[in-house]
């Protein structure tokens, strides 16, 4: 058989028995005196065996270790872990289909910031009237972006303090109170009076949890820095000020 001819029996293109040729997986077949590779019988079992492991899932790699096997004893271990993996991914399928109808489902659709969390999204459906508030909507920008961001063991506690800072009407008012401080110094230089109030009341909307080390941050973090960069000077001073308050109380 011809290169054409191997891989329309196999039902795969002559671009993969190629492929297959340079990752040494398919061995190559002599040639005949015109040059052209002549494949014979066994060629196309192998060929067929690599189609079929592909599509089971195997990754080129461990289809290498199967065929380096001629006896095929551990084909049966390979593909137990395999289906275990597959059980896995069925398993976070059917988690994010379930989040994704959540959040479809949600009352007041999807969040202005995305997909986010069910819990966040419910946070956010119960401050949506603060919409009007830019620094409301950057504020709920930066929780939407932290949850994506933290490490997956963090972000159960960042939505829990999401909870506490905005999950009572009373927590709400309060943020509310301090978005208008913080929206009033849009235009307002760092040495306004008004920024000293701005940043206690804000404090007074973050919970422990939210930064649970004591000591202030570290004002050159890059994230940090790009967070001051999107605010006017009076608003990202009143935040410095915010974060200065709360390292000082947990001291």
């Amino acid at each position: 058989m011809r290169i054409g001819e191997l891989a329309a029996v196999v039902g795969v293109t002559t671009r993969a028995v190629r492929h297959y040729h340079h990752l040494g997986l398919l061995p190559e077949p002599e040639r005949r005196a015109n040059g052209y590779r002549e494949y014979g019988l066994r060629h196309a079992v192998v060929l067929a065996r690599i189609r079929r492991l592909t599509e089971l899932g195997l990754g080129l790699a461990e289809v290498r270790d199967v065929l380096a096997d001629d006896a095929g004893k551990d084909l049966a271990e390979v593909l137990t872990e395999l289906d275990k993996d597959l059980a896995r991914q069925e398993a976070a399928l059917r988690e994010r289909r379930a989040r994704l109808r959540t959040l479809l489902d949600a009352e007041g659709g999807m969040p202005a910031e995305g997909p986010v969390s069910p819990e966040l999204a419910a946070l956010f459906a119960g401050t949506s009237h603060l919409s009007d508030s830019p620094m409301a909507v950057k504020d709920r920008e930066i929780i939407a972006f932290l949850e994506t961001a933290v490490p997956a063991g963090d972000r159960e506690r960042l939505v829990a303090s999401v909870g506490e800072a905005l999950g009572s009407p009373g927590a709400v008012a309060r943020a509310g109170e301090a978005y208008a401080l913080l929206d009033a110094l849009a235009g307002a230089e760092p040495d306004d009076p008004r920024v000293e109030e701005a940043a206690v009341a804000l404090a007074g909307c973050i919970p422990p949890g939210l930064f649970p080390e004591a000591g202030e941050p570290d004002q050159d973090d890059g994230f940090l820095r790009a967070f001051y960069d999107d605010l006017a000077p009076a608003q990202a001073e009143a935040v410095r000020r915010t974060l200065r308050l709360l390292a000082e109380e947990r001291r």
